[in-house]
């Protein structure tokens, strides 16, 4: 009896030592895997948010949303183009509120940087800077203060 009291023992240290720390590490790297396939998923979903937007500006191509050359545009177009911005400031806040982060790692990084690239392309365009304030109007302080430093750099770099 004392040998099987001894074995148990034994079995008891090997769980303790081994299979305890293995099934930490097996948990923590799923919660990682997890996460990473959370953050795929929300990236792609927001991405896909992107495509239909730029599908509406294509149904609206008199708005000359894709040129560079200013159009003049009528009060009821003019409206419209606002309804864009304002449907693009949206999913831009989305974007900030879940891919951003403080502290991020090379992937993050790489995704948060495609979506910076996408502001900062808009904010290049002075009509939506001009926009910029009333759209703002309510939204995330932090958000509204990274895309007021991306359209600041846009005016900046288009005035020299």
């Amino acid at each position: 009896m004392n040998e099987f009291k001894d074995w148990m023992e034994l079995a008891s240290y090997l769980v303790t030592v081994v299979a305890l720390p293995f099934a930490i590490a097996v948990f923590i790297f799923e919660q990682r895997r997890e996460r990473a396939n959370e953050e795929e998923e929300i990236y792609l979903k927001l991405a896909d948010d992107y495509s239909r937007f730029m599908e509406l500006v294509l149904q609206n191509s008199d708005l000359k949303l894709r040129s560079s050359v200013a159009a003049e545009l009528t009060d009821e177009q003019i409206d419209r183009r606002l309804a864009l911005y304002s449907i693009l400031i949206s999913l831009f806040e989305r974007a900030y509120l879940l891919v951003y982060e403080e502290r991020m790692d090379r992937k993050q990084l790489r995704m948060w940087k495609s979506w910076e690239d996408f502001m900062h392309e808009w904010c290049e365009r002075e009509d939506f800077r001009n926009a910029l304030p009333a759209l703002l109007h309510g939204e995330d302080p932090d958000f509204v203060s990274e895309i007021q430093k991306l359209a600041a750099t846009a005016a900046r770099a288009t005035h020299t």
